[in-house]
């Protein structure tokens, strides 16, 4: 049993502690029913705390799938201040589609407005702040994956990625991993080595 434990350690996307001192694991105060099942534990002073190995699968799970997408159909958005340099840095490394700031109403289900475009997939970078991308992509049938905190409902999210969606250094890493996995998945790159911008290049500068 502990060799399969170990087994399962080395095949993490990164080591446990890079995910720990980005903060990734750090969830809020506050837990939802739906993500119940990615919570490892609550803190003596009140913080939910994400299982990370669940972060990894799941990041590994949404890169396989968004890997059955042509880039420039995908979507990715975030309203959050943290989030808008790391989906850029997404977006300019795997080719995808990117809308930091505000998500002008109409953007997937208007075709009048003129930045509506069409992708077949949208990334949101926190379902409370980008709720106006998670209810139009809703509406139109295009699949959501969704970076959930502990206080997140997942109405509406296809695939969650339980992760610290508030934290700088969280949501930079997380972007890094998944462009890394999607480029992996869809063989553009055959070893990690091959991904070159580092996880600092996906933060917000302060």
């Amino acid at each position: 049993m502990e060799q399969k434990e170990q087994k399962v350690e080395e095949q993490m996307l990164v080591p446990e502690d890079v995910y720990l001192t980005s903060g990734v694991h750090i969830g809020t105060r506050q837990k939802t029913a739906a993500m119940m099942q990615f919570i490892y534990k609550v803190r003596s002073d009140g913080l939910y705390i994400i299982d990370i190995k669940k972060t990894d699968q799941r990041l590994k799970y949404a890169a396989k799938f968004l890997a059955k997408y042509e880039p420039e159909n995908i979507l990715v958005v975030s309203a959050r201040q943290y989030g808008q340099k790391p989906i850029q840095e997404f977006a300019k490394h795997t080719g995808a589609i990117a809308i930091p700031g505000r998500f002008l109403p109409g953007t997937l289900t208007n075709p009048n407005v003129h930045s509506y475009i069409e992708p077949d997939v949208v990334i949101i970078t926190d379902p409370l702040m980008d709720n106006q991308a998670l209810i139009e992509a809703k509406n139109v049938n295009i699949p959501c994956v969704a970076l959930c905190d502990t206080n997140n409902e997942l109405r509406y999210v296809d695939i969650a990625i339980p992760a610290n969606n508030k934290g700088r250094r969280a949501l930079a890493l997380i972007y890094w991993l998944l462009a890394r996995e999607f480029l992996k998945e869809k063989g553009k790159i055959k070893e990690y080595s091959e991904f070159t911008p580092k996880v600092e290049d996906f933060e917000t500068e302060l």
